[in-house]
């Protein structure tokens, strides 16, 4: 019993420090804490689900890229977005806030230009977010349709091809289903991110094992690590541009690590737990993540066909793979659709987790008043959950998705926004921590050291090759079927976040707002 007393003392003790460290920071708790450091990483985890970021963007780094771009490319992202994810860990443990990315930037940014910073942060990391849970639902939409497909004959057989405005339904019903999902209490949401993480483990474990047994043709190693796609119909033939362009499968993979600081004001030992659910999540995804990677590409043996629309599975690359892999073996494709179905309920509960980062992203930033009707997005329902803006995400999400009735081009920028809006959030508060506060930083529990800077530096330069890269042309001659609108969507997010800073919230959003008597 002493013991027993003993233990629930310190976790009183360690809820109370939460709670001061929160109020020295300027909020109240007002949501509960109800979350370890296991379960915070399995928000982030979740969310990146590797399965998920390769199947859905294998299309485009097979058709753009080829398999080196991919698998090589894979290791140069792993390593500086493993720069960026140490950089954000160091500033989480200083600042556990939900707020994390702009709250970041307000405070490193210096006094004068600490609300400009917070306000572009802001913008940029939840139109990311929205674009995020958009581009994973949908995609996870377009996979259901393909099982569909294929579980019904194929698109040779006679199977059932779902039109655009079907899929936007599915669409639109797993958004339904991911909200309701998230306005359960945060125990229940905790049960959803520790499934998606065993999940994202066990799945692709099960994967890497069962592809190349299953296989009976095989690509070569050197297939897997040396070959270029430059005999693709893009007109693009230069390997360097090759590789450039296809790091987009790698970089969309490794994405929405952001999760553990926006569910830091939940989390129990916040300003050690955040950074450790940060850092763990993208160690593990860039490991299991690479290692997937290269069992899928190696039942790649036929690129042409598998990126030829009139395939039984209409041109989507890795479900044809598996699907031909199982058949070929087998005499049936069965197998080949169990595996499509493992992806998709990865991608389920992926979508489960960026609706629940997404929502504590709105929560904080209406906390400050930064969004309109912010009175109604900060509000707690009884269960102490965000309510209103889970339902908000949902229905934004819903939205944004629209575009793909015009071009399936132009949803792609979704794909972009996500990524380059997400990353360029992430690195604005590392690029203050490395410029205006490299002196006046005062580091929490987990911190870099020394190399902090260095660290800090590479992630900086490596982001902004990054929007240079992901601007490029993906196609010659440009043309409006493969024009590249990631500038167009960048550019946009950061032109109306600018312009309304210089017509409106300049005049009355101050940064973070103080919400205790200090």
């Amino acid at each position: 019993m002493a013991a027993q007393r003993s233990g629930a003392a310190g976790v009183a003790a360690g809820d109370d420090a939460d709670r001061a460290r929160l109020r020295q920071l300027g909020y109240k708790q007002e949501l509960k804490r109800g979350l370890g450091v296991v379960s915070n990483f399995a928000f982030s985890f979740s969310i990146i689900c590797v399965m998920a970021g390769v199947t859905t963007t294998y299309n485009a780094g097979l058709r753009y890229g080829g398999p080196a771009s991919m698998t090589l490319g894979w290791l140069v992202v792993a390593f500086f977005n493993g720069c960026v994810a140490l950089s954000m860990a160091e500033i989480c443990s200083a600042y556990p806030t939900s707020g994390g990315l702009y709250y970041w930037s307000a405070k490193l940014a210096g006094d004068k230009w600490a609300p400009l910073a917070s306000w572009i942060t802001g913008w940029f990391n939840l139109v990311g977010q929205w674009a995020l849970t958009t581009s994973t639902d949908f995609s996870l939409a377009q996979l259901v349709q393909v099982i569909i497909l294929l579980g019904t004959g194929g698109a040779n057989g006679g199977g059932y091809m779902a039109s655009k405005y079907v899929v936007l339904a599915i669409h639109g019903s797993l958004l339904i289903l991911h909200g309701l999902i998230n306005s359960l209490p945060i125990r229940w949401l905790s049960w959803f991110g520790h499934l998606g993480a065993f999940w994202n483990t066990a799945g692709a474990f099960v994967l890497v094992i069962m592809i190349p047994v299953v296989a009976k043709e095989r690509a070569s190693v050197e297939f897997i690590f040396t070959h270029f796609n430059t005999d693709n119909d893009m007109g693009i033939h230069d390997k360097a541009y090759i590789l450039a362009v296809g790091l987009l499968t790698s970089q969309y993979s490794l994405l929405g690590y952001d999760a553990s600081a926006h569910m830091i004001e939940e989390t129990k030992n916040a300003d050690w737990s955040g950074p450790i659910g940060i850092i763990t999540s993208v160690a593990l995804s860039t490991v299991f993540g690479w290692i997937f990677l290269v069992a899928l590409t190696s039942i790649m043996t036929n690129i042409p066909y598998l990126l030829d629309p009139r395939n039984d599975a209409a041109g989507y690359a890795a479900a044809q793979a598996l699907y031909t892999a199982f058949h070929q073996r087998y005499g049936s494709g069965v197998g080949g659709l169990v595996c499509i179905g493992i992806v998709a309920f990865g991608i389920f509960l992926a979508g489960v987790a960026c609706v629940t980062s997404n929502s504590r992203m709105g929560y904080a930033f209406s906390r400050d008043k930064a969004m309109p009707f912010s009175h109604v997005w900060h509000r707690v329902s009884r269960n102490e959950v965000p309510l209103n803006v889970v339902w908000l995400c949902v229905v934004v999400a819903f939205i944004m998705a629209l575009t793909s009735l015009g071009s399936q081009v132009a949803f792609q920028a979704m794909v972009s926004i996500a990524t380059l809006g997400q990353y360029i959030s992430y690195v604005l508060p590392i690029f203050f921590r490395v410029t205006t506060a490299r002196r006046s930083f005062s580091p929490g529990p987990f911190h870099l050291g020394r190399y902090s800077i260095v660290i800090g530096w590479a992630a900086v330069l490596w982001v902004a090759l990054l929007t240079v890269l992901f601007s490029l042309p993906v196609a010659y001659p440009i043309a409006k079927d493969n024009f590249n609108y990631t500038p167009v969507a960048v550019g946009g997010v950061l032109l109306l976040s600018a312009g309304s800073w210089v017509f409106h919230a300049r005049f009355w959003f101050k940064g973070p707002i103080v919400n205790v008597d200090m």
